[in-house]
């Protein structure tokens, strides 16, 4: 929202914070500024000039010889290249040695063999607009070599805020006032027009949604799109240029004047926060229906452009076709022109969210729709008129008929119950039940004390969109009484009693474990590319960010992208997030959690004891180990066939995480329990665009959720009291017996005395069989409650080795 300094100063006389000190109160009071900009400095070099006489430049048939007086002994000769320059009237103009906004220094030339002094200058030249077919207008009388800034009101400062979409009340200087102003609406003042005049003495004859009056059809078919409009005939107006202190105050803005009229509406529009339409009645016709649009219908709108309209778009029609689109902009055959006689000056309340699906769907959008998608006062619809037709009889005459109100009946906001105790509760500080009607009236809110430090309060029109419930009238207490006033030191607070939920628990306990990895977490958008999503957006911001990833690792592999271009050689990250599949029967998305990591590098920092290995595979098992540690889950494993392998992991590098632990039913039980729910491994190069430098990237996924308990909580156990005895054996074993395979049948057959088993030794060579080799194995038997003999635990060691020749065909080495 662009706000003029000097407009300000009009609506509130009282205002002494300079443009900086203004800044800093909008951003307390929740509406930081973007930036200021100063009008007039760029400018300085600028003067207003009077062209004495224009002839056809002897050597260029594009080019005109001109004779201005800028103000000096002598008026100059000037070159200029623009058609709509004449003899007797008022331009901008900056002469030899003066300086443009874009740093641009002018200087005395022969340009065709003809002297040139100086330059006349555009819109856009000036920085004042993107007009450079034309130099610009001046409309009045001025100080011929004066200031340009001065006798225009350029020397002002623009206050660009930046407005959530909550606050449509502040896209007005009229709303910015209200917050700024020390008494509220009370002390804002609406300047006078020339001619003593502030608002137009109207008579509003308010009918129902259907009505003929005044010469005037008007019917709201669409009541909910548009409960109220007000239509006035402005009759004898003379369509013309503006004069310069109500375009130069458009300008102000960042607005492109165009006639007094259309002028007029932006005047309001950015005065009091309400678009404006004058519609010319004798291309209209005598009836105006505000209704959906039909099959087939289109408009050429103001912009020139045809719109094939829809069901979606509102639109005002006459009898038979569309004339403007509802909240948008008006149709190009209806707009205001030099030989317009008559006004029909439009001034209605439309629905936000009916003006912003015809938004969408015609793909446009205009400073009204700004406003009405963001919520328009309905009780300022009648004082918007009247200043509205106040400034139209001023600058263009005219005399104004009386206005028609169509009026399907809108339901003003319920009053919300504000307690004391309540403010107190969130604020943590007590406040005095005058200080909360002085921070609230004057911005609007009309308060009905009642017992007990309560209120009924009556919400303002301006505020119907944002304010529904009394935390929103907390807020608006604590907005006003300023942040910064609140103590900033911890205070006693009452923990909630609701636990988190489940699966909120067993992500933080994630979290946790895996940043005492070294791991950083990473955020990446759930919007991806078609390649890497199952679930189409309907109205997707971009091609890149079309539909919902259907994966977390692509989104984590540009990351590390993103850190291999910086030349970052050692990244570990992971990710907890959301990832889509479309749903059954096209319903809504199926959604799952999951968690990603990936790794490369090394495994250490470099230190001059030695080189920093890089990470392997036995890494990455270790980190899935702790991941399963937190997912009662266990990893293997896992060779698939290449039609079930996961995309983009190497053949044989591959683990797979299986739900439950040596396939113990867990919470859920049954198969779900021991069901796979990711995978991991080393990347395929065509993955990830790897330098030449970069080492291999491993990486895991896995589908989490709340059924999954985690780890076992520790429970204590003494130490134990009794002596162990350990067995040291070497085992030979056939090539095709696994040590996991002979560890697990030592511990079925060691029984409640076996305490542990360790392999601590491999040999293959010399001494031993073709295809044999040795593993050692270290045993230790323990009782919790007594020492164990000899011949008890001789008696275990040979069961042990009896079931692993049985089972597995090994035998003991002598």
């Amino acid at each position: 929202m662009n706000v003029s300094y000097s407009w300000l100063r009009k609506l509130v006389p009282s205002l002494t914070d300079s443009p900086a000190e203004v800044a800093d109160r909008l951003a307390m009071y929740g509406a930081p500024v973007d930036k200021l900009v100063d009008l007039g400095g760029p400018l300085a070099d600028i003067v207003v000039a009077r062209v004495l006489e224009v002839r056809q430049h002897p050597n260029a048939d594009r080019l005109k010889l001109c004779l201005v007086d800028a103000g000096g002994d002598e008026p100059l000769r000037v070159v200029c290249g623009a058609n709509n320059v004449k003899a007797g009237e008022w331009y901008p103009f900056i002469p030899a040695g003066g300086t443009l906004p874009d740093g641009m220094k002018i200087r005395r030339a022969k340009i065709r063999g003809e002297e040139s002094n100086g330059m006349l200058c555009s819109p856009r030249e000036l920085g004042l607009g993107r007009d450079h077919d034309g130099i610009l207008e001046l409309h009045g009388e001025f100080e011929v070599g004066g200031a340009f800034t001065r006798q225009v009101g350029l020397d002002d400062t623009r206050i660009v805020i930046d407005v959530t979409p909550n606050r449509g009340d502040l896209l007005s200087h009229y709303g910015v006032a209200r917050e700024l102003a020390a008494g509220g609406e009370s002390t804002i003042t609406l300047p006078a027009f020339p001619g003593g005049a502030t608002l137009a003495d109207l008579e509003f004859e308010i009918v129902g949604a259907t009505t003929a009056a005044a010469g005037l059809r008007i019917s709201l078919e669409d009541a909910a799109g548009c409960p109220r409009y007000i239509a006035t005939i402005i009759r004898g107006v003379n369509v013309g240029p503006s004069p310069e202190w109500l375009a130069s105050r458009l300008r102000a803005v960042g607005l492109r004047p165009i006639n007094n009229v259309v002028d007029a509406t932006n005047w309001v529009l950015t005065e009091l926060g309400q678009p404006l339409h004058a519609f010319d009645p004798g291309v209209l016709g005598s009836d105006v229906v505000v209704r959906r649009a039909r099959a087939g219908e289109s408009l050429v709108t103001l912009d020139g452009e045809s719109r094939r309209l829809g069901s979606d778009v509102l639109v005002i029609a006459d009898a038979s076709r569309p004339v403007a689109l509802a909240g948008l902009m008006g149709g190009l055959d209806t707009e205001v022109t030099g030989d317009t006689v008559d006004i029909l000056l439009e001034c209605a309340w439309f629905d936000p969210k009916t003006v912003r699906a015809g938004r969408r769907l015609l793909g446009m959008t205009s400073e009204a729709a700004y406003r009405f998608e963001r919520g328009v006062d309905p009780d300022g619809m009648e004082r918007a008129t009247r200043r509205a037709v106040a400034l139209i009889l001023a600058t263009a005459g005219g005399s104004a008929e009386r206005s028609i109100v169509a009026d399907a009946g809108m339901v003003p906001p319920e009053p919300v119950l504000l307690r004391g105790r309540r403010l107190i509760q969130v604020l943590g500080v007590p406040i005095e039940k005058r200080e909360v009607e002085r921070l609230l009236e004057p911005i609007g809110f009309r308060m009905e004390a009642g017992e007990d430090d309560t209120w009924r309060v009556r919400i303002p029109g301006h505020r119907r969109h944002d304010v529904s419930r009394e935390d929103d009238l907390v807020e608006e207490v604590a907005r006003r009484r300023g942040y910064d006033t609140f103590p900033d030191e911890v205070r006693a607070f009452r923990p909630g009693c609701v636990p988190d939920h489940p699966l909120s628990r067993l992500e933080d306990r994630l979290r946790e474990n895996l940043v005492g990895l070294g791991f950083l977490e990473a955020r990446s958008m759930p919007l991806v590319a078609a390649e890497h999503g199952d679930v189409a957006l309907l109205h997707p911001l971009a091609q890149t960010e079309s539909h919902l990833r259907r994966a977390l690792l692509p989104g984590l592999a540009r990351r590390l992208e993103a850190n291999f271009n910086r030349g970052t050689r050692d990244v570990r990250l992971f990710e907890i997030g959301t990832a889509f599949a479309p749903g059954e029967d096209g319903g809504l998305p199926v959604e799952t959690t999951r968690l990603a990591v990936i790794l490369t590098g090394a495994r250490h920092p470099a230190h001059w004891t030695g080189e920093a290995e890089a990470f392997d595979i036995w890494d990455l098992r270790g980190v899935l180990d702790e991941i399963a540690g937190q997912l009662d889950g266990k990893v293997e494993p896992w060779a698939p066939d290449a039609a079930g392998r996961p995309i983009g992991f190497e053949p044989g590098t591959i683990f797979r995480l299986m739900r439950g632990r040596d396939g113990i039913a867990g919470e859920q039980g049954g198969a779900a329990s021991v069901a796979s729910i990711g995978a991991g491994g080393r990347l395929e190069a065509h993955v990830i665009d790897s330098p030449a430098w970069a080492g291999p990237v491993w990486a895991a996924e896995v589908t989490i959720d709340e059924t999954m308990t985690g780890a076992s909580s520790v429970t204590y156990q003494p130490i134990p009291a009794q002596p162990a005895v350990e067995r040291d054996i070497a085992l030979l074993v056939p090539p095709a017996v696994s040590a996991g395979d002979i560890d697990a049948a030592i511990r079925a057959a060691g029984g409640d005395l076996l305490e542990s088993v360790a392999p601590f030794d491999v040999y293959e060579g010399r001494g031993l069989d073709a295809g044999r080799r040795s593993v050692a194995f270290r045993l230790r038997f323990r009782s919790a409650s007594r020492t164990l003999t000899v011949d008890e635990v001789d008696a275990r060691l040979a069961r042990i080795l009896e079931r692993l020749e049985e089972d597995h065909d090994v035998e003991r080495r002598g």
